[in-house]
């Protein structure tokens, strides 16, 4: 298996002079997700936790319902990628044929292969209302990231995604050179151990556009919490979906863009939230 950080030789001009060493990168690959012997989408992706990212991937794309449809899949090394080959029951195999991708995507690419208007903007699921969430809890959460993102720590190069609940902390953390991968990872991750995202909320180390909002939806979180701001649709997604989107997430505080009715915030002045 392909090791998800690599060393690269560099020099580094800083204060007027140069120095040589190593420097811990990411690694880059080329994801191949089949389907009964069929090429279904190409991404770019950090060559680890692959069972979660093609199971999150199906999910999230509707191709299943549920990690139990895939009936067998295997991790096979090609030369110049990976192949994440799933076989499906017949009936499935033979709807993902009139939607398959045959167009590859870049690093962090979630609608490459999209060949109408319709399916890119397709509406998120509907979320239950879940529980509510305190300010100090949505701080408490977001501060327990850094510390788990092994990759991130060495490379400074990738994106994360992670679930956390007030009983357990952070439940599962995936990271990834692009944040769809990321987001779909801690999908199939959650969804192999039965997670129910009801009581938690989603977390993001990256901008909050469209696609990250469908995901999130498909893993049924009340509430997604992002570093970086979210782009205008993902606000309307968001705010049809039902989920609350709290973005620009620093260590002074957050601000909430749809369903700020989740935020319990307290009486303590210090909890006090901007609701845009």
């Amino acid at each position: 298996m392909h090791d998800p950080v690599t060393s690269a030789e560099r020099q580094v001009w800083r204060d007027g002079s140069l120095s040589e060493g190593t420097r811990q990168i990411p690694a880059e690959t080329a994801l191949a997700l089949t389907y009964n012997g069929g090429t279904y989408a190409v991404m770019m992706g950090t060559p680890q936790d692959l069972r979660d990212f093609a199971i999150g991937f199906s999910l999230s794309e509707g191709i299943v319902q549920s990690s139990d449809e895939i009936e067998t899949f295997d991790v096979i090394e090609l030369d110049d990628g990976i192949e994440l080959r799933m076989w499906l029951a017949p009936d499935k195999a033979a709807q993902i044929n009139e939607r398959r991708r045959h167009i590859a995507g870049p690093t962090g690419c979630g609608l490459c292969g999209i060949d109408s208007i319709a399916e890119a903007v397709r509406p998120a699921a509907i979320v239950q209302k879940g529980r509510s969430f305190s300010p100090r809890e949505i701080m408490t959460a977001m501060a327990a990231i850094a510390p788990l993102q092994a990759i991130n720590l060495s490379t400074r190069a990738v994106h994360a995604a992670a679930f956390w609940t007030p009983a357990r902390g952070i439940v599962a953390l995936r990271e990834d050179v692009g944040r769809h991968n990321a987001l779909d990872k801690l999908a199939g991750a959650l969804a192999q151990a039965k997670v129910s995202a009801r009581e938690g909320m989603v977390l993001l180390t990256s901008r909050v556009s469209v696609e990250m909002v469908q995901k999130t939806a498909t893993i049924g979180a009340p509430l997604m919490v992002a570093v970086s701001a979210p782009t205008a649709m993902a606000v309307r997604m968001a705010d049809a979906a039902g989920i609350t989107l709290a973005a620009i997430a620093r260590t002074d505080g957050f601000e909430v863009f749809t369903h700020a009715e989740r935020i319990a915030a307290h009486a303590d002045s210090r909890e006090a939230i901007h609701v845009a």
